[in-house]
């Protein structure tokens, strides 16, 4: 399940050239002001009965089609971290590329950070993963996920992955795509491997490059043609 609490964004690093929801050729394209959706207060309304209409023991992934530390976010979040802080049978999965901005707004009673809160840095190059990642390890999250995605080089993670607790991996979608090498993501795979971190290769994006051959993979067919490759590893937990 997605929760959109605002809409709008707008190009922060090389991995956004190309966005799929904001970029040149998306139908979002231009939409760069920042706005309260209709589902801002979403997990927490309620039905006739007083029951939550969305019901405990789910994943809500928050923020995927913007950014969760947009400045213009600011005065709104706090009622989001009230939400969560509310719904606490509701693992919520946050996603950022501004993760130098994680302590804007931060709660009161944050502490350690929330049980129920997974937060992701995304990282696109090695240029990303050297800025953000030593940032994200600084500061005090529960549970941290790296999201590489678009890939848009091979990426040496190791000197990051402890206390990480998951990696995904995905290439880019779109007319202008650029090419998703398999050889990066084995890479990222035999390092969780070796860190003993749970990996996901989430998508092969629309220029793929395996076997010295690049595939144009249509956007339905990406997240099934990267599962048939088989290698993800789980601990036996659903993934991400």
């Amino acid at each position: 399940m997605n929760w959109e609490p605002w809409t709008g964004c707008y190009m922060h690093s090389d991995g956004c050239a190309n966005c799929y929801f904001y970029g040149p050729h998306a139908k979002r394209f231009g939409q760069n002001t920042i706005k309260k959706t209709d589902k801002f207060d979403w997990p927490i309304r309620k039905n006739a009965k007083g029951d939550y209409n969305i019901k405990g023991n789910k994943i809500l992934a928050t923020c995927f089609a913007t950014d969760f530390f947009l400045p213009e976010a600011d005065a709104w979040r706090r009622e989001i971290w009230a939400m969560i802080r509310e719904r606490s049978d509701i693992d919520f999965l946050i996603l950022t590329k501004r993760i130098d901005r994680f302590m804007t707004s931060l709660p009161a009673d944050w502490g350690d950070g929330y049980d129920n809160v997974n937060l992701g840095c995304t990282v696109e190059n090695q240029k990303a993963a050297d800025y953000r990642l030593p940032l994200f390890l600084s500061y005090p999250i529960k549970r941290r996920f790296i999201a590489c995605a678009p890939l848009l080089e091979a990426i040496d993670l190791r000197p990051y992955l402890h206390g990480v607790n998951h990696v995904s991996v995905g290439g880019e979608t779109g007319r202008d795509a650029r090419v998703c090498n398999y050889d990066w993501v084995l890479d990222l795979h035999t390092q969780c491997q070796a860190a003993n971190v749970t990996f996901w290769f989430k998508n092969t994006g629309s220029k793929f490059a395996h076997d010295g051959v690049i595939e144009n993979i249509n956007p339905f067919k990406q997240t099934s043609r990267a599962r048939e490759l088989d290698i993800d590893i789980s601990d036996g937990k659903r993934l991400f």
